[in-house]
């Protein structure tokens, strides 16, 4: 009996390769989804998200202490949020570390699988 074998097309390897490649680049490669949202604001529901103005002031807190140490606020206590579900303007069941929302990434990440050595 002959022996009939299927051959591939190049451009199906070569399209297959690419989605490899593309799968592995751009599940480390690329910044996490992120929302900005108020820290004092949690309820069941979640984080209200807020305007990303407000994570992007340089500092974590708009906050500050009036005399005899009694905290005034002059806003919200605002922080990106990290891989989030949102729904209707709540977050929830994400990460407010950065790091560990890259690390949640799946093929080729570093940190995410055996150290080697």
């Amino acid at each position: 009996m002959a022996e009939t074998r299927r051959r591939l097309r190049s451009s199906t390897v070569v399209l297959g390769g690419m989605g490899v490649v593309a799968a592995a680049l751009t599940s480390c490669g690329s910044e996490p989804d992120r929302r900005c949202v108020d820290r004092d604001s949690y309820t069941y529901e979640g984080y209200r998200i807020i305007a990303d103005k407000n994570c992007n002031s340089g500092s974590s807190s708009n906050s500050s202490y009036a005399k005899g140490g009694k905290k005034k606020t002059t806003g919200s206590d605002a922080a990106w949020y990290y891989d989030a579900d949102t729904d209707d303007g709540r977050a929830d069941f994400g990460t407010f570390s950065r790091s560990e929302a890259v690390d949640r990434g799946g093929f080729g990440c570093s940190g995410s699988g055996s150290s080697g050595g």
